[in-house]
């Protein structure tokens, strides 16, 4: 059976799903942009979960284009995927690497849990300045790689808020 790619505008924490990933920060206990709206809508207990991960160093709990997991606890979705996306710094400093290793790290997560409906926000492209078409293709073409060789997740969703990313990212799926 052929996963499910698809794209839809709206707000992540709205999503009915198996998991949704959040743009966060490497100390994982919240902030602006997509990283805060999850943390609010999930309520409190999301940030002590996060808190309960270990920290690899000091302040850090999940470093760049790495991934962990935890519970969704108020949010519609069961289990909410947290990775840290690069910062945008012109391209010459591994950001495609690790943006590609976020996207990739988190469906490994949704794999090992046994979890068939993900969704992912635009990585990096607001606070950290990564240049939404090339995100958009990253992403694309990263998730495509995993679904070819993989049998979960089943649907994977690219949810965009607004629609210069909503673009973008029907480019990058070739559904312009």
């Amino acid at each position: 059976m052929q996963a499910a790619l698809e794209i839809i505008e709206a707000d992540i924490t709205t999503l009915a799903l198996d998991a949704i990933v959040n743009a966060a920060n490497e100390s994982l206990l919240g902030g602006g942009g997509v990283d805060g709206a999850i943390h609010r809508a999930a309520g409190p207990r999301l940030l002590a979960a996060c808190r309960a991960l270990p920290e690899v160093w000091p302040g850090v709990r999940c470093p760049t284009g790495e991934a962990r997991i935890t519970p969704g606890f108020d949010l519609p979705a069961r289990h909410v995927i947290h990775t840290v996306g690069p910062v945008w710094r012109g391209g010459e400093s591994g950001e495609p690497d690790l943006l590609a290793s976020c996207h990739w790290q988190s469906l490994r997560l949704a794999e090992a849990h046994g979890l068939e409906r993900i969704a992912f926000p635009a990585i990096s492209c607001g606070v950290y300045g990564y240049p939404v078409a090339p995100a958009s293709a990253i992403a694309v073409r990263t998730v495509r790689q995993w679904l070819a060789a993989h049998e979960l997740p089943r649907r994977v969703v690219f949810c965009c808020f607004g629609g210069t990313i909503t673009r973008a990212y029907r480019v990058a799926l070739d559904l312009r």
